[in-house]
């Protein structure tokens, strides 16, 4: 929300148009020709006050008794378009066709022998500012002590007359102008990178959890230093021409946040305690393998008549279908949400890179293996912590583990990237290269669908067994499954480690998709987007990743909304955000769980009444 606040200042004060962020509604709203730094200013607050609090109303409130993940998720999707909407309106040329000049006074000032800008002291300063007066706001004030009730105890809050609607709305616009007001002033520091702008979400959060996420002061304090932390470790990188040309300031997050759940995970408080952290309901499984096995039995018919454009689309949608699985399994079908599923995707194929001289499919096989033992380590985690840390955790490990392995030169290639070796069996060529209209191959086609074929068989045969019947359990409720001689712990590490195996499986399939992998072929905004995708198309249903992978982005709706005019596929990601946050409010269980549900009950309705016959003996 910042970064598109922080996007609409810079864009208007060029230009004197505001951008809008509503799809279907013009892009620019002509605001003033000339404008000053305090018009500009004026409206972008007054745009994130008003942003804040239709989020709000449009959002969260419908969601304030939804399971704690829905909420998550329409936060997934409000990042996911968000982004996608700045990246529509400031055009190709990104953040680096905005003129960034900071509002704060600039200068250089020398302290202890080092020259720090004038601007990062002002903004520090700011900042520290901002945190005393929300501290004394919600301290001294008689909104802060309703806010304070609320976030301590709903119920007892509600009953003594304090409306969480108002309060909430509130905070929302609060804390909207707040990020906005920040954002600007920190943007000649950021560039207002739209992606790298938004992650800053992850420092924020490991700040955040120092605090408590009570306290302002403590906050901003521990996102300082932070700050000066990372900023530090890129001086002595810079300085040890020894150490690898990696991101290694991205670990502190990780760091940060690994300590406060290991000492404070079991404490941190759950916004909303009124909330059940019950799932989404799951819309069961599936019940029977024949009618996916039949779609992908088509496919790899229409496979051998389609062309090229077609071809690859199904490819791709396989291949994601395959990682949409893994999310399937951890976070449908045991609950636990991760952000990591491309971590453990691109850890596989790079790790098939390193064993080239090893031939297929043993070394697929040994990518998952390791990609396994990556999440067995990540499932470490889930045995402390659950829902919103968890995913936290695993969003600051997946950025982590992007800057710091996957920018590992030796490891990946840096960013010239590797190349896959060709994949082939018993002298059979399975590659995707090819010249001309014979790109994709047909051979590498049907090989993914195969596999999806088999990992989908796999995931329906482990969900159908004990391990399947433990998970859900695990799902449903921790403590009564540990109270039926359960092992949770055990779960957790069997649900992650099946999870990394499908995801590692299918970034070797990607890797080979793609023939040239590099450090940011695997990024964290390609898992944020399969989570959304799948828990758009049904997160508790096997089959819903089929349609999680037709969903993605290259995939078979792609080249749909592209024959139909660019501007569909131009929209795609955009209007994928927006559909999940529309799916969490009004479809909790996703498209294909709502179907399976309206199927099941014209199913009931459809059948003999229950009741007694004539002879007396009760139907039904």
């Amino acid at each position: 929300m910042g970064m598109y606040v922080a996007v609409a200042f810079y864009e208007l004060r060029a230009t004197g148009e505001l951008i809008l962020p509503i799809l279907g509604l013009p892009a620019r709203l002509p605001i003033v020709r000339a404008p000053t730094v305090a018009t500009a200013l004026a409206v972008c607050m007054v745009l994130a006050a008003v942003l804040g609090g239709v989020i709000y109303l449009a959002i969260i409130r419908p969601l304030r008794h939804a399971p704690p993940l829905s909420a998550l998720v329409a936060s997934l999707g409000l990042l996911v378009y968000l982004m996608e909407i700045a990246r529509l309106r400031i055009g190709s040329q990104g953040a680096t066709g905005l003129a960034i000049d900071g509002i704060l006074p600039d200068g250089l000032v020398e302290i202890g022998g080092a020259l720090v800008g004038t601007d990062r002291l002002w903004l520090a300063g700011i900042t520290l500012g901002s945190a005393l007066l929300l501290a004394g706001l919600y301290r001294f004030t008689r909104f802060g002590r309703e806010t304070r009730a609320l976030a301590d105890n709903e119920r007892g809050a509600v009953l003594l007359g304090i409306s969480p609607i108002w309060v909430g709305a509130v905070n929302w616009v609060l804390a909207s102008v707040v990020a906005g007001l920040l954002m600007v002033l920190a943007a000649p520091a950021t560039r207002l990178d739209v992606g790298a702008s938004s992650l800053l979400v992850v420092p924020a959060l490991a700040a955040a959890l120092v605090a408590h996420l009570r306290s302002f002061v403590g906050a901003a304090l521990a996102g300082l230093g932070i700050g000066m932390v990372q900023s530090e470790l890129m001086n002595v990188q810079v300085e040890w021409a020894w150490l690898p040309d990696v991101g290694i300031q991205q670990g502190v997050p990780l760091l940060v946040i690994l300590a406060v759940l290991a000492f404070w995970g079991d404490v941190l408080p759950q916004r909303g305690v009124v909330l059940s952290p019950r799932l989404p309901r799951s819309a069961g499984v599936d019940v029977g393998a024949w009618r996916p096995m039949a779609l992908l039995a088509a496919a790899g018919i229409a496979v051998m008549v389609l062309d090229s454009e077609w071809r690859l689309a199904v490819a791709i949608s396989a291949c994601v279908a395959v990682i949409a699985l893994s999310v399937v399994v951890v976070t449908g079908l045991v609950g636990q949400v991760s952000f990591a599923p491309y971590a453990f995707a691109g850890i596989a194929a790079f790790t098939v890179i390193r064993l080239d001289y090893v031939p297929f499919p043993i070394a697929p096989l040994v990518g998952g293996i390791v990609a396994v033992a990556v999440g067995v380590v990540v499932g470490l985690l889930a045995v402390r912590v659950r829902g919103s840390q968890l995913a936290v955790a695993t969003l600051a490990g997946s950025i982590a583990i992007e800057e710091l392995i996957f920018r590992w030169s030796w490891f990946s290639g840096g960013d010239l990237g590797a190349r896959m070796p060709r994949p082939s069996l018993f002298g059979l060529d399975l590659g995707i290269g090819a010249v001309g209209s014979a790109y994709p191959r047909r051979a590498f086609v049907v090989t993914t669908l195969v596999v999806l074929a088999l990992c989908l068989l796999m995931t329906l045969g482990i969900s159908r067994g004990v391990v399947g019947r433990r998970w859900r359990a695990v799902r449903d409720n921790e403590r009564a499954a540990s109270a039926a001689g359960i092992d949770v712990a055990g779960v957790k590490l069997t649900a992650f480690a099946v999870s990394a195996l499908l995801a590692g499986i299918g970034g070797v399939l990607l890797g080979y998709q793609r023939q040239i992998v590099t450090g940011s072929s695997f990024t964290l905004f390609d898992s944020l987007m399969v989570v959304a995708v799948v828990y758009l198309a049904g997160i508790a249903t096997p089959s819903g990743a089929l349609l999680a992978g037709a969903l993605a982005s290259g995939g078979v709706l792609t080249v749909t909304l592209a024959r139909m005019g660019d501007s569909g596929a131009a929209n795609q990601l955009a209007v994928s955000g927006l559909l999940l946050m529309v799916v969490v409010v009004w479809l909790p269980t996703g498209v294909f769980g709502s179907v399976a549900h309206v199927g099941r009950a014209v199913r009931g309705r459809s059948r003999w009444p229950s009741g007694p016959t004539r002879s007396g003996t009760f139907v039904g």
